[in-house]
């Protein structure tokens, strides 16, 4: 069988199952499935589910309630007690911010800020 024949039959999958060929094409098609989303980066990224306009709030063990402000509500990059406090009044009312931290992705850039913090009375 000539070159172009082998080839021709691999492009329109003429062989038999369990023949030598076959079983080269499906390896091939594995291999391909399997190593290369090693080599090459594809871009693609899981999307995240944290909407650029919801607060989410949630209160732990010891009654202090968390915040967790996305990064389009704090229009500040080195944000304050204030900047929180308004992002913050619309969900919970007047809050008094106790401290604050960055949520990063895995390549460190800034998804929003987790602020802890109580309810001013």
């Amino acid at each position: 069988m000539s070159l172009g024949k082998v080839v021709n039959s691999y492009v329109w999958w003429t062989h038999e199952r369990g023949s030598i060929h076959y079983d080269v094409m499906v390896t091939l098609i594995l291999a391909f499935i399997f190593l290369t989303p090693h080599m090459w980066n594809y871009g693609d990224r899981p999307k995240s589910d944290w909407p650029a306009n919801e607060v989410r709030a949630h209160v732990q063990r010891d009654g202090e309630t968390v915040y967790d402000v996305p990064t389009a509500m704090v229009r500040s990059k080195a944000p304050g007690n204030q900047a929180f406090r308004n992002a913050i009044a619309p969900v919970s009312g007047q809050v008094t911010v106790d401290r604050w931290e960055a949520v990063k992705d895995t390549s460190g850039q800034i998804l929003g800020w987790r602020v802890w913090g109580h309810r001013s009375r």
